[in-house]
């Protein structure tokens, strides 16, 4: 089936591989290109391309890195003039062109970038030099020639006061009202706080507290505000224990406030400043507070001063980088962590990708389980006759979850990489433990079962995200959504398959194993081939994302944030090389998805027990937070078009609904003080395809491109 298109490629190819590149080897070889050219390529970058790709071509989030042995790694066997009409094609995302002279300089200066050395001859589109012959694969802003960009993306950051900023305890205070969390309050939360990332160690991003609700939430007015980070990716989740909460902000600033009125209690600006990072949820144990950052450190904090008591680097990291994006779970004393960076998608013959845990009052490493099967090990042979090394993938980046009776912990694995099938050179085997639930035993970290909800997966459809658990008609179950939209339902003792329902329109499968649950995949997505686009409905993007679903016990119904959005893909040749980066090896188109009247955003309730879709409610711009229940009957989100929505639990029914300063994106959650119920949400941008996709398919959807703001909301005081 075609559909009406609506966009061009975005973020064009992804880095797919990478080749080391001696000064032996360094090409010398003047390239066809002139200085000037560079010179307003820069400019022209700058102003069209560094919002993905970042103003030192490094790349970020889809976006891949443009400078450096990666670009190289992927073009380096194609010519200019190839790179020239591909940008023209795919660059930048949407229905806009830059101009041919454009696209030249820009090239110009990527390849300037990479170590070309400029001439006198003009590049123009028809050129055939060989890219490898004239870049190093040497970032040039090592070099003089991109000297200049590295200047300007320092000054962005001081402009930003980010880079200036001092760093470590920067506000001085004392929580006076904050008292120790012991492992029981964590198993039976006080309804009044919010204590982890969704909640609770089920994750059903769902409060008891019931002073809101549907007869009185229009009344809701705003009581507080405060300024966050508007470096990187805002997506944060707020902790609250008794009046005192504790947020995160990108660069990886901890800020303790009281929760009544905002109040500044204390600030430390952990590690080094790093603009990019994502940091989506905190733990509080016992008297301290757990963070990790995005360079995969975790630090302890004393709660009360904000003080490090321990920090633990994840990793050896004498050969490779890691990074996370979401905080830890603490639970029966042990800190646990997923994981992602270059040790978890570069070809090595390193360790894999892991899950580890911690001791909470030390930092010790008491476990790890790794996610990637290699040979000799169980799942070793759903890999096909791929080398070890070139078995990559398998992050952890959303924060897992605990069933205390079962002393299980339960995490989502993200796709093998590269994403598609004929890049990754992995045949039709499953490529465990990717797209996979993995029980875990919370002592010692085995594996208790695992159920792969795409056995291997080819479009970049992972099914990473949050596991809630729900008992239910004397069943436990564990239900989760992946970018597929298709929410499953498994028997979390076992694993065992229960049942699943499409949230979105999906024809990615043709149908299901009615025993198993396994999917079966169209037969041209299991057949295709190195330069053949590929459809497939929902795109990359996700029929679900990071944003979480929520359970809501008194009607028993998931409410579930899902995106509706179809995608072209096309599979690129990577290079297998040692050391090499895996990326992603493809490039995508969008279009909508038929049968929505162009709305990308839907969230929608379903009956636990039958999995009937209840209610749904749908609009042009997607939803960008997770989705917060109440006792009371209220069901909160956010969307791209910066507006914050309460709905009726029962019936999806508008109730009342406010426009913030920039798209609503993060965790909502609720929380009480002094017997008053307030709802706290954020603003904020960045966030990758998430965001990216629908700005393409709804370029009229607009926000500003900065306004990372805590909103707080109560009722009037009565009088």
């Amino acid at each position: 089936m075609r559909f009406k298109y609506v966009a061009c490629i975005l973020m064009s190819v992804v880095a797919a591989g990478v080749m080391i590149v001696t000064a032996q080897q360094q090409g010398t070889a003047v390239a066809p290109y002139t200085a000037a050219q560079a010179t307003a390529g820069r400019t022209v970058f700058q102003a069209n391309c560094a919002a993905c790709h970042g103003p030192d071509l490094a790349g970020r989030n889809d976006a891949p890195q443009l400078a450096g042995p990666q670009f190289v790694g992927t073009w380096g066997d194609r010519t200019v003039g190839e790179l020239v009409g591909f940008m023209q094609a795919a660059m930048p995302p949407g229905n806009t062109t830059l101009g041919e002279q454009n696209y030249l300089n820009i090239a110009a200066f990527i390849l300037e970038s990479n170590g070309a050395r400029a001439g006198n001859q003009a590049l123009t589109a028809a050129s055939t030099v060989a890219i490898r012959t004239i870049a190093t694969g040497v970032v040039a802003q090592a070099k003089a020639g991109a000297a200049k960009g590295k200047e300007q993306a320092k000054q962005g950051k001081q402009a930003k006061q980010v880079a200036a900023a001092p760093r470590g305890l920067t506000v001085s205070g004392n929580a006076k009202n904050f008292t120790p969390v012991s492992e029981a309050t964590l198993l039976k939360p006080d309804a009044a706080d919010w204590l982890m990332i969704r909640h609770d160690y089920s994750a059903t991003n769902s409060s008891p507290l019931t002073q809101i609700n549907p007869s009185n939430v229009n009344q809701l007015q705003l009581v507080w505000t405060w300024a966050m980070n508007n470096a990187g990716t805002t997506q944060g989740n707020p902790v609250v224990r008794n009046g005192v909460m504790f947020m995160n902000n990108s660069g990886n600033i901890v800020q303790a406030l009281d929760a009544a009125t905002g109040e500044l209690i204390w600030e430390n600006r952990l590690g080094e400043a790093e603009t990019g990072s994502t940091m989506r949820g905190l733990s509080i144990y016992e008297d301290k507070l757990y963070i990790t950052t995005g360079d995969a450190v975790i630090h302890a904090l004393d709660a009360r001063t904000g003080r490090v008591v321990w920090e633990t680097t994840i990793g050896d990291r004498s050969k490779w980088n890691y990074s996370t994006s979401s905080g830890p779970l603490v639970a029966k004393g042990k800190v646990i962590q997923g994981l992602g960076g270059n040790g978890c998608s570069y070809y090595h013959r390193d360790e894999k990708c892991f899950i580890s845990a911690y001791d909470a009052k030390t930092g010790k490493l008491l476990w790890k389980f790794h996610t990637i099967a290699v040979t000799g090990e169980p799942g070793g042979d759903s890999w096909g006759t791929l080398p070890d090394m070139f078995r990559v993938g398998g992050e952890t980046w959303i924060t897992g979850s605990y069933d205390p009776e079962l002393n299980l912990t339960y995490w989502g694995v993200s796709q093998a990489k590269p994403w598609m099938r004929p890049s990754r050179g992995s045949g039709n085997g499953s490529t465990l433990y990717a797209n996979s639930t993995v029980a875990l035993d919370m002592d010692t970290g085995k594996l208790k079962w695992h159920f792969n909800h795409a056995p291997g997966e080819s479009l970049d459809l992972d099914e990473v995200f949050e596991r809630i658990l729900v008992d239910d008609n004397n069943q436990k179950i564990v239900f989760s959504t992946g970018k597929v939209g298709i929410i499953w339902k498994l028997d979390r003792t076992n694993g065992k398959y229960l049942g699943h329902k499409e949230g979105v329109f999906q024809n990615v499968y043709t149908s299901f194993d009615p025993q198993t649950g396994e999917p079966h995949y169209r037969n041209d997505i299991v057949e295709q081939q190195i330069g053949e686009w590929v459809q497939s409905c929902p795109t990359s993007e996700g029929g679900k994302n990071w944003y979480a679903m929520s359970y809501h016990q008194p009607t028993n119904q998931l409410l579930v944030p899902l995106a509706q959005s179809c995608q072209e893909m096309i599979a690129q040749k990577v290079n297998f090389v040692e050391n090499g980066a895996s990326g992603a090896g493809a490039a995508r188109r969008f279009f909508e998805m038929p049968g929505t009247n162009g709305n990308i955003g839907k969230l929608a309730a379903f009956d636990v027990r039958t999995l009937k879709e209840n209610w749904k409610l749908e609009q042009r711009a997607p939803f960008m937070t997770s989705v917060l229940s109440t006792a009371g009957g209220v069901v909160f989100a956010g969307d791209m078009d910066r507006r914050f929505h309460a709905v009726d639990v029962k019936t999806g029914k508008a109730l009342w609904q406010t426009r913030l300063g920039t798209s609503v994106q993060g965790f909502p959650m609720t929380y009480s003080v002094n017997g008053k119920q307030y709802i706290a949400v954020s603003t904020g941008l960045g966030g990758g395809s998430t965001r990216n996709v629908p700005s393409i398919l709804a370029p009229e959807v607009k926000y500003p491109a900065y306004g990372a703001q805590l909103y707080v909301f109560a009722l009037p005081d009565r009088r």
